[in-house]
């Protein structure tokens, strides 16, 4: 059962990093997929939802962060509760 934690806990970290990239790509396209009016800001649409997605998925980095730096854990907050 470790080893399936383990490689949750690694594919918890791959979803910022993938909606950034999703993000950035819809930018550079002018977010013309899913954009409703002709002319609208490439910030709107999918481009906005993949950077508010990025910021969702921001808690395993911030775990990860804080660990590596030696900070202590708050002894409420584990692993299972975000």
């Amino acid at each position: 059962m470790t080893m399936a934690k383990d490689y949750a806990g690694w594919l918890s970290l791959t979803a910022s990093p993938i909606f950034a990239i999703m993000a950035a790509m819809t930018a550079q396209d002018g977010g013309s997929l899913c954009l409703s009016a002709p002319g609208a800001s490439p910030m709107s649409g999918m481009t906005g939802m993949y950077l508010l997605m990025i910021i969702f998925h921001l808690p395993p980095w911030l775990r990860l962060i804080a660990r590596s730096a030696g900070s202590p854990r708050n002894p409420s907050f584990t692993e299972n509760n975000p």
